[in-house]
């Protein structure tokens, strides 16, 4: 096992065509990194994917998936419910073993110079990379969207950190970053009324006065004639998955609607986990260690 391993977690922009993704994910594939995962969504138009290696190793891999989105993806045809600006729309490093915040934050101002040089792609520096407090929060970053900007390269205090000071034509621009463990949750409604979706949203994002810690945005789900709560829960130690769950389900009761399911997008910490269980099963004296598979790791020196 890797004694230093970063995650590394690109969004891009489709999310409809198997094959597409497929061969995009799968160009990130290499020694010193592992493919964990890709989760799609047709109506967002979206894929995660989910990749974790030595940093080195990992780097490479995240540009030749990037070149690989690039020369796939034409945003001009891009048709979906997610924010995007970018064929690639967001690149976040994240510290698992072994490797420092700070580390990965050189890994990715690298990687961002790599895509900017080489792919003609004018990247954004969000959350512990960015040189610029304005320019933390990726929702602000991707404000205005694809469509929007070209216009808003003209203002200068919104010129890219790297690369042309226009879009690239099809590839559009990718915010790049270090961050820390981020779960993607998101809550189904037995409703196709978007607007309840919109309601739940706005009553649990911080933005507008909810719980800390958590993004929120409401989708329709087409295909599925149903709403979603879509989050972003970027402190899982603060908020717990389960708390955010409750307060979805309390607010979407109010409205006259059920949930009818979640779901985790891409990886989630197991002390995450844990504390679900811990919380719904009201445990006293949880602890890792009631775990079996913790036990046996430990019993047999597994690094974590």
């Amino acid at each position: 096992m890797w004694k230093r391993l970063v995650e590394c977690v690109p969004n891009i922009s489709e999310g409809r065509h198997e094959s597409l993704i497929s061969e995009i994910a799968t160009a990130a594939q290499g020694r010193g990194r592992v493919l964990l995962d890709t989760k799609s969504d047709a109506d967002q138009n979206r894929t995660v994917i989910t990749l974790v290696g030595e940093p080195d190793a990992l780097a490479e891999g995240v540009l030749a998936l990037t070149r690989a989105a690039v020369e796939r993806i034409d945003l001009r045809q891009h048709r979906g419910t997610h924010p995007r600006m970018g064929a690639v729309d967001v690149i976040p490093f994240v510290p698992v073993r072994g490797v420092t915040m700070p580390e990965c934050v050189v890994l990715s101002r690298r990687v961002a110079e790599e895509i900017a040089d080489k792919l003609g792609v004018p990247v954004y520096l969000y959350e512990e990379s960015a040189r610029d407090e304005t320019r933390r929060d990726l929702a602000t970053v991707r404000r205005g969207e694809f469509e929007g900007l070209a216009e808003k390269m003209k203002d200068p205090s919104w010129s890219p950190d790297l690369g042309p000071s226009h879009p690239h034509p099809s590839a559009g621009a990718v915010a790049v970053g270090a961050r820390e463990f981020l779960i993607a949750f998101n809550v189904n409604l037995a409703t196709p009324d978007l607007s309840v979706a919109k309601r739940v949203a706005a009553a649990v994002r911080f933005s507008s006065g909810g719980l800390r810690y958590v993004k929120a945005l409401g989708f329709p789900l087409a295909e599925r004639g149903a709403v979603q709560v879509s989050m972003n829960l970027t402190n899982f130690r603060r908020t717990p998955i389960l708390r955010v769950l409750e307060m979805v389900r309390r607010e979407a009761e109010r409205c006259g609607v059920a949930v009818s399911g979640a779901e985790i997008v891409g990886t989630v910490p197991r002390e995450a986990l844990y504390d679900v269980a811990a919380s719904s099963l009201q445990l006293l004296d949880f602890s890792p260690k009631l775990v079996l598979e913790e036990r046996i790791e430990e019993a047999f020196g597994v690094d974590r």
